[in-house]
């Protein structure tokens, strides 16, 4: 029979409250590292098998993986392909006739777009996730520092 003290233990381990500010940092970062990453209909895979593969805090990663939901989807996509189309410095893409748009020439009309959607998204991915370390990191500190949590040590 499951106690109350044995389900704080393992409701403990398995939010891995007892980790660093680094390591949760890490691991919410990796977590927006995906959100913005180009493999869209395998974030949840990807978010899964990172937190399993490196032992990361799942609810980090999740948290910072539902960055990407329905309502930043089309920003994030926007983001990108105009990130990507600034960087690779071509501004002479055809523009899209959408209403001439059909599933028979969908992967035309949307090809000159692919790759400077994929250069906007990865980098997007590196920067978002470089920014949401350091904030987060010090985010959990200053909340473990301010509730005296025991895990509040800095060391990595």
């Amino acid at each position: 029979m499951l106690s109350v003290e044995s389900l704080r233990q393992r409701l403990t381990q398995v939010l891995h409250l007892q980790e660093t500010p680094h390591r949760t940092a890490l691991a919410f970062a990796t977590g927006v590292f995906i959100a913005f990453a180009p493999h869209y209909l395998f974030h949840t895979v990807s978010a899964v098998f990172c937190a399993w593969m490196f032992r990361l805090n799942y609810v980090a990663i999740f948290l910072g993986s539902f960055i990407n939901n329905p309502w930043t989807l089309i920003p994030i996509l926007a983001a990108s392909l105009y990130t990507g189309v600034f960087l690779m410095g071509d501004a002479t893409h055809p523009t899209i006739e959408w209403s001439e748009l059909t599933m028979d020439n969908l992967f035309d009309m949307l090809a000159p777009y692919l790759i400077p959607f994929l250069v906007g998204a990865c980098t997007l991915a590196v920067f978002a996730s470089l920014i949401a370390y350091p904030l987060m990191r010090w985010t959990i500190t200053r909340y473990r520092s301010m509730t005296h949590h025991p895990s509040s040590e800095t060391h990595i």
